[in-house]
């Protein structure tokens, strides 16, 4: 696959094309596999539930201990190194104070019926957070998805996440405590989500599912949304760096393996106007990639989704990323702030020399929970709205309703629906 490619080349329109359309997914046809999983948890409940535990979890948990006891919690969570416990406070922190700012005022107005409308806002009731499990150990994932919902007023959040080697990470839960949450199940994967989505006799059912898991969690997550929410359609992670001649080649193949690591179907991209810089970062991913615990991983999603494009100007590179729409965007150039005017599509911006994505990753303050395939150009990444709702409030004076109502009432005769115009008539008419 050829690495660097240039916006003048005869073939660049077609090269940039497959980029936009290819498929990042699995191949691997889940959906079936995931229905079946979903149908039995709900016809057969917990039995249902232990048996997939069993089965993909690898453990023999029993109904009665799948849930962690708060006791359990506590115990499991001093094992994390006090390092690591005050870098998730600052994370936690963090993430807490950005979430706090976006909360949203109430809003009533009278109008000139003086008539009352507006709006007030109310938090989901409950939320389910999924956390992976397997060798990795994930404590970001833990805050990126609850603190936005703590911070929503959501007052009953219940967290699922694997049992690998009849234990869950100590970091996992020490993040889990100092989040505040009391209720972790030992379950994991599709038959976890169907637990949430419809509860079973021991897991009471969430209005919403938040948080990653491999393809058959998307999947499952997929499938249920309608009967309840959740928080997006995620896909394999990605990177766009726009950067300039003035940038260390090595810091920038950081910055592209940084994404390249988390998974063989991340997709790491550069867009720069030096042809230098290009084949300096081209021969820097290979040389640090070696390096890493991880190769293998970083190595396969450089070789067959990274790619390096020259650019006429920083306008065009602006231009190419708007059609990317990353989940993330670095901005390594002077006066990022000038950039970021033209930029329309991306899930975070990152701005400047010194502001490497993987800060997002775990304590800049947005939450790491971003638009991935493309949906930057429709959708945002988790925030406090998504576990609010906004209710529309409405109340007419008499005097409005005798001003407007002959209005909606000619309305509803177009349209058909007698009823309507008699609950309004009813009111006009009233003595």
């Amino acid at each position: 696959m050829t690495k660097i490619i240039n916006s003048v080349d005869q073939n660049f329109e077609n090269d940039f094309n497959n980029l936009l359309t290819m498929n990042r997914s699995s191949d691997s046809d889940v959906t079936q596999t995931v229905a079946a999983i979903i149908d039995d948890i709900r016809k057969n409940g917990d039995e249902a539930l232990l048996k997939y535990t069993h089965q993909f979890d690898k453990n023999s948990l029993d109904i009665n201990n799948i849930l962690l006891e708060e006791d359990e919690i506590e115990r499991q969570s001093r094992d994390v190194p006090s390092d690591l416990c005050d870098a998730l406070k600052v994370s936690m922190d963090r993430v807490r104070t950005y979430h706090e700012k976006q909360l949203p005022n109430d809003l009533v107005y009278e109008d000139n019926l003086n008539s009352k409308l507006g709006y007030v806002w109310r938090p989901v009731e409950s939320v389910g957070v999924y956390v992976p499990g397997g060798t990795a150990s994930y404590p970001s994932t833990v805050i990126m998805n609850t603190i936005p919902a703590v911070v929503a007023g959501v007052e009953d959040i219940t967290m699922v996440t694997p049992m690998t080697n009849t234990a869950i990470s100590s970091s996992v839960l020490y993040a889990a405590k100092i989040c505040g949450i009391k209720k972790i199940y030992c379950i994991g994967g599709a038959q976890a989500v169907a637990a949430l989505a419809y509860g079973t006799k021991t897991i009471k059912s969430v209005n919403k599912i938040v948080g990653p898991g491999n393809i058959y969690v998307a999947e499952a997550k997929r499938q249920v949304s309608g009967f309840i929410g959740i928080d997006m359609f995620a896909g394999p992670s990605e990177v766009v760096i726009i950067a300039d001649e003035k940038n260390d080649p090595k810091i920038v193949a950081a910055d592209l393996i940084a994404q390249a690591e988390h998974d063989q179907s991340a997709q790491s991209i550069l867009l720069t106007t030096d042809q230098k810089l290009g084949d300096a970062v081209n021969k820097e991913v290979e040389n640090q990639i070696d390096s890493l615990p991880r190769k293998d991983i970083a190595a396969s999603s450089w070789e067959n989704n990274g790619k390096i494009i020259i650019t006429q100007n920083l306008e065009e590179a602006v231009l190419l990323s708007n059609k990317l729409a990353p989940e993330h965007l670095e901005l390594l150039v002077d006066n990022p702030e000038d950039i970021l005017k033209r930029i329309k599509n991306a899930g975070a911006v990152f701005m400047g020399r010194n502001t490497p994505e993987a800060l997002g990753d775990y304590l800049a303050g947005p939450s790491h929970v971003l638009p991935t395939s493309r949906s930057a150009k429709f959708s945002s990444g988790l925030s406090v709205f998504d576990f609010l709702k906004k209710i529309s409030l409405v109340e007419f004076s008499k005097e409005g309703i005798e001003q407007v109502g002959d209005s909606a009432i000619k309305i509803a005769d177009n349209e058909g629906l007698d009823g309507h115009s008699r609950s309004i008539e009813y009111r006009l008419t009233k003595k």
